[in-house]
C-alpha cells in the first residue's frame, strides 16, 4: 500500500471512525448506567481523601 493509498483512507475513513467513536464516548455517559458511573468517578477522589483523614 503507497503512502498515498494510505493518506486518502486515512483522510476519508480515518475521519468517519474517529467521529463514531467521539459520539460513542460522549453518548455512553447518557445510559442509566453510564449516569452512574460517573457519578461515582467524580467522588472517587473524595473518598480516598476521607480514608485517609477518618
Amino acid at each position: 500500500m503507497s503512502y498515498d493509498a494510505l493518506r486518502h483512507f486515512a483522510d476519508s475513513w480515518g475521519l468517519v471512525f474517529m467521529g463514531v467513536v467521539y459520539v460513542t464516548l460522549i453518548g455512553w455517559h447518557f445510559l442509566p448506567r453510564g449516569r452512574e458511573r460517573s457519578a461515582e468517578a467524580t467522588l472517587a477522589i473524595f473518598e480516598q481523601e476521607e480514608a485517609d483523614h477518618g
